[in-house]
């Protein structure tokens, strides 16, 4: 009879764990080739393709923080270089990290907690959008949901090897971003609100303290290059608003109070709160707090927080449903409150179609590099003298170097790869008057601000640029695509004129009217 009643139950859990990785998996494949890469994934994709060397080398000067992760899809890459298969390993990623989100709800509390959760999570458009980021924040989540499932294990009576597994999965993720260093403090408060005896705090402190020591060498470089964060805002009430109603599944309405008022319920179940409510809540809260000194907070980095949103949510309705049938004097039907639940799901799936269909468009992303170079394609001849103003505008050209054929850098001493940068290395003031000499003719892709009055760029090759465009040149032909400028000068002075009004190329105005 035990044999009898433990299949359906084990069969049972496995289903509350898989369904929701397969409708993750189905939501992150679900337009995952937008026809265009962003600037972020741009680099991952440039980057990746080096040789191991190349990449090391890089990484001493920039982008240590994602070492790691470069060299994983430097494998991934060396299969088949391409966007879809660029964010294939976050589209996985995040489909585990729905299965451990489910896998913790059913054991901390039972499979319809689980299954609900699971789902959850993999309808939250927040889940989708990085499920589709050629990026490292997806494989975090994932690391982190599964280092605190095993530590919900272990606290369940695991093996001593247990502890070693979960500082090895704490290392891994942190490796692959050191700010997901902040669960260790999410793992100690629910020790803390478990009451855990001293023997569980040592296990946990040696399996900590050797996570934390791996991560120290990448703490120190990176902290190095910590110009590379100077771009972030100190956030305020207005982030931890936006946070909140990411990690709610729905950013308004009905849905978004619902998530909060089952969050609220749910944070009375015991311990099922005492593991979920601090990885949601602890992370953010001291990212926020330190960034009020150092800026270092964005959502992205602690997109591995959102896993203990819906778990708390689904304990709430799970904790709603039986207060509920107690009340009524009867018990409550299992199979019909799970169907009723995974329905409620579904509706809400239904009304964040429109979110999660505008997240799959290029407009959802800062800029759209393929458009940048489709519009080069068109303009640029081969052999035109081109000027990247600043130097990073750049990567559109190396992401998409087929729109810039024949085109020839001005400004380019060593490439990326060779010089161990991101952009490439460029040639000196002196140097860059020189080639400008003989240049009649030149095109300027520019970033959106660099063009305006105000910006005055420190670096001298850069500040030649700007002043040599405006004071030795005339504009004759402009388009923007996706934020970026690409504009035709040509040099002031006799026959100006003769050469100016046509079209750089057949079809194209000459102006913008």
């Amino acid at each position: 009879m035990v044999c009898a009643r433990s299949r359906p139950t084990r069969r049972t859990e496995v289903l509350a764990v898989t369904v929701p990785a397969a409708v993750m998996l189905a939501v992150g494949l679900w337009g995952l080739d937008r026809g265009g890469i962003w600037r972020d994934e741009a680099v991952t994709f440039q980057v990746a393709r080096r040789t191991v060397p190349q990449i090391w080398r890089l990484l001493h000067g920039v982008d240590a923080v994602h070492g790691l992760y470069y060299l994983v899809m430097h494998a991934v890459l060396a299969v088949r270089p391409g966007e879809v298969v660029l964010r294939l390993p976050s589209v996985c990623a995040a489909a585990a990290a729905a299965g451990m989100v489910a896998a913790l709800g059913v054991r901390l509390a039972r499979p319809r907690v689980g299954l609900w959760a699971g789902l959850l999570y993999a309808v939250t458009p927040l889940a989708g959008h990085y499920a589709q980021e050629g990026r490292s924040y997806a494989l975090v989540a994932a690391g982190a949901a599964g280092a605190t499932l095993l530590l919900a294990r272990t606290l369940d009576g695991g093996t001593p090897r247990m502890w070693w597994a979960y500082g090895g999965v704490v290392a891994a993720t942190c490796l692959l971003h050191e700010l997901a260093v902040l669960v260790l403090c999410a793992h100690a408060l629910t020790l803390a609100l478990l009451r855990s005896p001293r023997a569980v705090w040592r296990s946990w402190t040696r399996a900590a303290g050797g996570a934390v020591t791996v991560l120290l060498p990448l703490v120190l470089e990176s902290r190095r290059q910590s110009r590379q964060v100077e771009w972030l805002p100190v956030p305020d009430r207005e982030s931890a608003e936006s946070l909140l109603r990411a990690f709610a599944v729905g950013p308004e309405g009905a849905v978004f109070w619902g998530c909060v008022t089952l969050m609220a319920v749910g944070l009375l179940s015991g311990r099922t709160a005492a593991v979920t409510a601090p990885v949601m809540l602890v992370p953010p809260a001291l990212l926020m707090l330190f960034s009020q000194v150092m800026p270092l907070y964005h959502e992205r980095y602690v997109l591995y927080a959102l896993a203990g949103a819906p778990l708390l949510v689904a304990a709430g309705a799970d904790l709603l449903v039986r207060r509920l049938a107690a009340l009524a004097g009867r018990p409550s039907r299992s199979r019909v409150v799970t169907a009723a639940g995974v329905l409620t799901v579904a509706l809400v799936f239904v009304q964040l179609l429109p979110l999660h269909r505008y997240y799959r468009t290029l407009a959802h992303r800062p800029d759209d590099l393929a458009a940048v170079a489709a519009l080069a394609a068109g303009a640029v001849r081969p052999g035109d003298p081109v000027l990247f103003l600043p130097a990073l505008g750049r990567r559109a050209a190396l992401a998409y170097p087929a729109g810039f054929r024949g085109a020839r850098d001005l400004a380019l001493k060593a490439p990326g790869a060779r010089s161990g940068t991101l952009y490439g290395r460029e040639v000196g003031p002196r140097e860059l008057q020189r080639r400008l000499a003989g240049v009649d003719r030149l095109w300027v892709v520019a970033e959106p601000y660099a063009l305006r009055s105000r910006w005055f760029p420190g670096d001298p090759t850069e500040h030649l640029k700007l002043v040599a465009v405006e004071e030795r040149f005339t504009p004759r032909w402009e388009r923007a695509r996706s934020g970026v400028t690409l504009r035709l000068y040509v040099r002031r002075g006799p026959g100006t004129a003769s050469d100016g009004g046509s079209p750089p190329s057949p079809g194209l105005p000459a102006s913008d009217g």
